[in-house]
């Protein structure tokens, strides 16, 4: 069912809503459910059909033909997941100012668009919109407090590399000016999984970063998000977390601040490798994170390692026998489960 009609405000400036999707359709229609909630009215909504093949282009058709201001666009085959999100955001209308994505797995609170808008209408350098999300059951997005409605893009970007706020956990969480979307070569920037949080520190380097005190939408979690179906089999994130640092840390970042975050997340990502050591993680692990510290021009050698791994077992013993025992032939672990890769926002 369409959901009732919500109280709306009239007028404003036009918001460009893009949801990516492909294979969606477990969640797409409360998604879209909660686009048509919005107590924001002067919007429209571009849905971006990745190909899927599980119904969802019948549910998306349905929504159009009753709700002139959503555009259905279809690809003839798979896109990959960020050349999908780019194609997506260049079908906004040249009209709009704002850009809302919303993933296929996500929803918006009615207020949403409202305050948002309503946040970067008042502060016209914030090329970033934020607010609080659900992440689950979680609040995330804090750090901030209720008073910095505005901060300036550097120093939100030094906050965020620096581990104190992070309001980059999905471009569901986010209002974007329209203009910065529409740059040559698209928003994401790349094809790896953490463009669209490279996106923002990009953004942050000429916009300011507006902020609204309330909790504007919800992030799924779930077993067959993109989170769970790319990026944790291999723990693409701990890497990505070193890239991110390592390209944008001495932009933002003081030289005396980068060195000791630098080290600080180093160890850190040693740490991870021993563990994944203790728990014969397999070659195709190894493989992805020996490539990609190369890409970063850094360098993984075995003796840093072993040294990692003799930490982890006079620090965490306990952990660590279990690790090894669990890893024995025929034992198994959790990781040899391979999730079912069917992704709402691809």
């Amino acid at each position: 069912m369409l959901a009732e009609a919500p109280r709306v405000i009239g007028g404003g400036p036009l918001v460009s809503f893009v949801t990516p999707v492909y294979n969606g359709a477990r969640y797409i229609g409360e998604c879209i459910e909660s686009v048509l909630a919005q107590e924001y009215a002067n919007w429209e909504y571009v849905i971006l059909d990745n190909h899927s093949d599980d119904g969802s282009a019948a549910i998306i058709e349905g929504y159009a033909r009753r709700e002139p201001r959503i555009r259905v666009h279809r690809n003839g085959s798979v896109l990959p997941i960020m050349t999908n999100w780019n194609a997506a955001l260049a079908l906004i209308s040249p009209a709009s100012r704002y850009c809302k994505v919303v993933h296929a797995d996500d929803r918006l609170f009615p207020r949403c668009t409202r305050a948002m808008v309503e946040r970067a209408e008042r502060y016209p350098s914030a090329g970033l919109i934020g607010a609080y999300s659900l992440w689950g059951n979680r609040v995330v997005g804090d750090g901030l407090t209720p008073d910095e409605t505005c901060v300036p893009g550097p120093e939100m970007a030094r906050r965020a590399l620096l581990g104190q706020v992070y309001p980059f956990i999905s471009p569901s969480a986010l209002l974007i000016r329209a203009d910065l979307v529409r740059g040559e070569g698209g928003f994401y920037p790349g094809a790896a999984l953490h463009a669209d949080v490279a996106a923002c520190y990009e953004a942050l380097r000429a916009h300011d970063f507006g902020f609204v005190p309330e909790v504007l939408s919800f992030i799924r979690r779930h077993d067959d998000s993109v989170t769970a179906t790319e990026a944790a089999p291999l723990e693409r994130i701990r890497l990505s977390n070193m890239a991110l640092l390592t390209t944008y840390g001495p932009l933002f970042l003081t030289p005396g601040e980068y060195r000791a975050r630098f080290g600080e997340v180093w160890r850190r990502y040693l740490c991870f490798l021993a563990r994944g050591a203790l728990e014969g993680r397999p070659a195709a692990f190894w493989a992805f994170h020996r490539q990609g510290v190369q890409a970063l021009g850094l360098s993984l050698n075995r003796m840093g390692l072993l040294r990692a791994v003799l930490r982890e077992l006079t620090h965490r013993p306990v952990a660590s026998v279990k690790r090894l025992w669990h890893s024995r032939p025929g034992q198994g672990t959790r990781h040899d489960r391979k999730p079912e890769v069917t992704l709402g926002t691809r």
